[in-house]
C-alpha cells in the first residue's frame, strides 16, 4: 500500500517533471541556415534589428488568422520575416508554436541573415531581402520527408492519393482569401482505407500563385506508394497520411471523386494545459494532506 506521504512526494515529483517539460522548446522537424545568403556579426545594426522584429511578432495579439508579415530596419540592414501557422490552429497555439521558432531558429542559425525552420504546425522565416508579396514565389529551400510505411494495394493508393490532394489544390486556389488560404479534408478509397490530406499557401500570395506554388510541390509526393509524406517550402506545404492530423475536416471526399460542404458536428476531445494539470495536482495534494490520519500505522 501506498502512504498519503509517499503518494504526496510522488505528485509533487510528477509536478515539477510537467512544468519542466513544458518549458523547454522543442526542436524543429526541419530547418535551414542559408549561408550564401550573408551573415550578420553579434550586436550589429541587423543583429538588433532581427532581435527587435522577433520582440513584435511575440507581442502582437492582434493577428488571429496565423499569419504575421513584419519588416523593421532600412537598406541592408532591413529585416523581412514570415510566421505561418497550419490553418486549424488557435491563435495561442499559434502564438506559442512561433514564439518557440524565434527562440530556437537563431541557435541554429547564430550569424546567418536568412533562415527558416518548421515545426508540425507553423514556420518561420526570416531574411534581409523580400520574402513576401503576392507575386513572390520561391519554392527553396524544399524539404520531402515521408512516412516509411508502404501502402497496401499502390497503384490504388497513389490513384486516390491524387485525386485529393488535387481537390484540396483546387480548394485552396478558389476560396483562399488574404487571411487565410488552407484546405484540408480525406478521402475513402475502395479498400476502406482513409487519406488525409492538406494544402496552404502564405495568404499573400494570389489565387494564382498560390496554385503554381502547390503545382510546384504535389508531383513531388505523388511517385511513390508511402502511406504518408509531406513537402516544406516557405509559402506552400502540403501533406498526406492514413491518420488524421488536422482538427477539423471542412472537406470530405468519396471513392467517386465528389466533395461534399454538408455541414457535420465535430467532437472536440481537449487535452488538458499545464495549467490544469498543475491545478488539479496541487488540489489532489492539498486534500491529502488535510484528510492524512493521525494514526502512523494507517495506509491510503
Amino acid at each position: 500500500m501506498i502512504t498519503s506521504g509517499r503518494l504526496f512526494s510522488s505528485l509533487c515529483c510528477l509536478l515539477l517533471m510537467l512544468i519542466t517539460c513544458d518549458a523547454q522548446q522543442y526542436d524543429f522537424i526541419y530547418y535551414e541556415c542559408q549561408n550564401e545568403k550573408g551573415n550578420y556579426t553579434e550586436n550589429s545594426t541587423y543583429h538588433k534589428n532581427l532581435n527587435t522584429l522577433f520582440s513584435t511578432l511575440a507581442s502582437d495579439t492582434k493577428i488571429d488568422y496565423g499569419f504575421y508579415n513584419l519588416s523593421y530596419g532600412q537598406n541592408d540592414d532591413k529585416v523581412n520575416a514570415v510566421g505561418l501557422c497550419q490553418g486549424d490552429l488557435n491563435q495561442s497555439d499559434c502564438r506559442r508554436c512561433l514564439n518557440d521558432s524565434r527562440i530556437v531558429l537563431p541557435k541554429h542559425c547564430p550569424n546567418q541573415k536568412e533562415a527558416v525552420g518548421w515545426y508540425d504546425q507553423c514556420m518561420l522565416q526570416y531574411s534581409n531581402r523580400t520574402i513576401f508579396g503576392s507575386g513572390y514565389v520561391d519554392n527553396t529551400p524544399m524539404q520531402y520527408l515521408i512516412n516509411t510505411d508502404n501502402a497496401t494495394d499502390v497503384q490504388v493508393f497513389k490513384q486516390e492519393r491524387a485525386s485529393l490532394m488535387s481537390n484540396l489544390r483546387n480548394n485552396v486556389s478558389a476560396t483562399g482569401d488574404s487571411r487565410r488560404k488552407y484546405a484540408a479534408g480525406s478521402v475513402t478509397g475502395t479498400d476502406f482505407q482513409t487519406i488525409y490530406g492538406l494544402v496552404q499557401c502564405t495568404p499573400d500570395l494570389s489565387s494564382q500563385k498560390c496554385d503554381e506554388c502547390l503545382e510546384g510541390i504535389v508531383d513531388v509526393t505523388l511517385n511513390d506508394g508511402k502511406k504518408g509524406g509531406r513537402v516544406l517550402t516557405p509559402r506552400c506545404h502540403i501533406r498526406f497520411e492514413t491518420y488524421r492530423f488536422f482538427q477539423f475536416q471542412p472537406t470530405t471526399t468519396n471513392n467517386n471523386n465528389t466533395t461534399t460542404s454538408k455541414s457535420r458536428s465535430v467532437i472536440v476531445v481537449a487535452v488538458p494545459s499545464v495549467t490544469v494539470l498543475v491545478l488539479i495536482m496541487c488540489s489532489i495534494c492539498v486534500y491529502l494532506k488535510v484528510k492524512r490520519p493521525s494514526k502512523l500505522s494507517a495506509t491510503t
